[in-house]
């Protein structure tokens, strides 16, 4: 995370932290948020499923969240990113459905001229 400043690591954090569940940030807060690092790599990645491009599912989370700005998206925004992202990597057919569907229609708008 070296080519962030500590301010934009420190609000991507929030983010994260922000979209988790009242029950898992309990967790987190009990333990010291301070101490959490919601970007540290897996201890142990023998049986961590990764999608096609060989990414964890928090890999393409944090990759996908850091790519757009941080006051531009609400906690369920992430928490719909992070669905897909696990839909994805499990090849849920729901969540496969879900992306195949939003592609068509983009390119219908497309074709449309709404874009």
């Amino acid at each position: 995370m070296s080519e962030f400043s500590s301010q934009e690591v420190e609000d991507r954090k929030r983010a994260v932290f922000d979209s988790m569940s009242p029950r898992r940030q309990k967790h987190i807060l009990k333990k010291g948020y301070d101490k959490w690092d919601p970007f540290e790599e897996p201890k142990d990645p023998i049986d961590i499923r990764k999608d096609k491009t060989n990414r964890t599912t928090q890999m393409l989370v944090r990759e996908f969240l850091q790519s757009r700005d941080a006051e531009g998206y609400s906690n369920a925004y992430g928490r719909g990113v992070l669905e897909m992202a696990l839909g994805i990597v499990n090849d849920d057919d729901r969540f496969l459905g879900m992306y195949e569907f939003v592609r068509w229609h983009q390119a219908l708008l497309k074709k449309e001229g709404h874009e």
